[in-house]
C-alpha cells in the first residue's frame, strides 16, 4: 500500500471512529426512500455512475452516521475499470469517500514504437479522497418546493502510472490534482423524476487517470465543465436514467503540435443506466457507457463504448 493510500485510509478509519462515538447509537437505521441517496459513481461520491450528485450517500438521514462500499467494472473497446471504495456519511451533512481506480490499458504498449517502454498488460491507478458538504435544500422533503438540494465538493486525485509515467512527463501531464464541484439536485415526487446538475473545475485528463493537465500549446489551467443527470422512478425499487459528462480536452492541441491530428483528443462521457435496489441496503446499477475516443491515435480512433456494472452495500 502507497503512503499516500495508507495515510488517506488511517484519516478515514479515524474520522469513521470519531463520528461514531460522537453520534452514540444514532446510527442510520431508519433510512431514505429507495434510490433517492443516489449510487456510488465511478469516484466514490454519491450520485449517478460517472458523475456526483447534491445528495449524499447511505441511509443516514439527519442526525445519523451511515456507511456504503461498492464495487464497479466497466468493459469498453480497447479498456477495462475496476473501481471500489467506502463512504461515510455524518449526519447527512458531510459526505467523505475513499475509491481506487484501476485501469487496464493494454493499447498504451503501442507507444514502445516511439521509443517509450511501457510493459506488457500496463495499468493505471488513481485514488480519489472526496468530501462532499450538504449547504442548503433537500431534493426529498422540499420536493413541492422549487428550491432544489445544493452540496459543494471537492475530490483529490492521485495517479500512480507505472510504465506509463514517461509518456505522461512527455505530455507535461501531472499525476496529482484537485477536483471542485457543486451540484444541484431536484426530485419531483409527482413525476417520478429525479433532475441533478453539476459543475466541474477541473484540469483532469480521462478524469485523471491520464494525468491533469498539459504542456503547451495544449491547456494546463482548470476549465469549469457542466454534469447532467436525469432519472425516472419506474417503481419504488426500480430507475432508470441518462447521464451526460462534459470533459476538458486539454491534450489535442498538443497531440496536433506534434503531427499527431486529433489523436490525444478527449471526448464527452455519457451513459444509459438501470438501477435496482431488492432492499434499503443493497443496490445494483448497469449501464450502456459511451466514452468517447480515449487517445485515439493508439486505438484507431475507435470510441470507447462498453457495459458498466456497479454493487453497493450501504447503511
Amino acid at each position: 500500500m502507497s503512503p499516500l493510500r495508507a495515510s488517506c485510509v488511517k484519516v478515514f478509519l479515524s474520522t469513521a471512529l470519531v463520528s461514531g462515538w460522537v453520534a452514540g447509537p444514532a446510527l442510520a437505521d431508519t433510512g431514505k426512500l429507495l434510490l433517492t441517496g443516489g449510487v456510488s459513481s465511478v469516484e466514490g461520491s454519491a450520485g449517478g455512475g460517472i458523475t456526483p450528485w447534491a445528495v449524499l450517500g447511505t441511509q443516514a438521514t439527519d442526525g445519523e452516521v451511515g456507511a456504503s462500499a461498492h464495487l464497479s467494472r466497466l468493459s469498453t473497446s480497447d479498456y477495462g475499470l475496476s473501481a471500489y471504495g467506502v463512504t461515510l456519511n455524518l449526519k447527512n451533512t458531510l459526505e467523505l469517500s475513499l475509491g481506487r481506480q484501476d485501469l487496464s490499458a493494454q493499447p498504451a504498449t503501442a507507444l514502445n514504437a516511439l521509443g517509450f517502454g511501457v510493459t506488457n498488460d500496463p495499468h493505471l491507478k488513481m485514488d480519489v479522497v472526496g468530501a462532499k458538504l450538504h449547504l442548503l435544500g433537500n431534493a426529498v422533503l422540499d420536493a413541492d418546493h422549487w428550491l432544489p438540494e445544493v452540496s459543494v465538493g471537492v475530490q483529490y486525485k492521485r495517479t500512480q502510472a507505472g510504465s506509463i509515467k514517461p509518456v505522461l512527463d512527455f505530455l507535461g501531464a501531472k499525476t496529482a490534482g484537485t477536483d471542485v464541484y457543486v451540484a444541484a439536485t431536484k426530485v419531483l415526487l409527482e413525476y417520478g423524476l429525479l433532475l441533478n446538475a453539476t459543475v466541474r473545475y477541473t484540469n483532469a485528463n480521462q478524469g485523471g487517470l491520464l494525468g491533469f493537465g498539459s504542456a503547451a500549446p495544449g491547456r494546463n489551467s482548470r476549465s469549469l465543465n457542466p454534469e447532467l443527470a436525469v432519472a425516472y422512478l419506474l417503481r419504488r425499487d426500480l430507475a432508470i436514467g441518462a447521464e451526460y459528462r462534459f470533459m476538458p480536452n486539454n491534450l489535442e492541441a498538443l497531440g496536433q503540435a506534434a503531427g499527431l491530428g486529433n489523436g490525444l483528443k478527449q471526448d464527452d462521457w455519457k451513459d444509459i443506466f438501470i438501477a435496482w435496489a431488492p432492499s434499503k441496503n443493497v443496490s445494483l446499477t448497469g449501464a450502456y457507457v459511451d466514452l468517447g475516443r480515449i487517445v485515439p491515435g493508439i486505438t484507431g480512433g475507435r470510441k470507447q463504448r462498453g457495459f458498466y456494472v456497479s454493487g453497493q452495500v450501504a447503511y
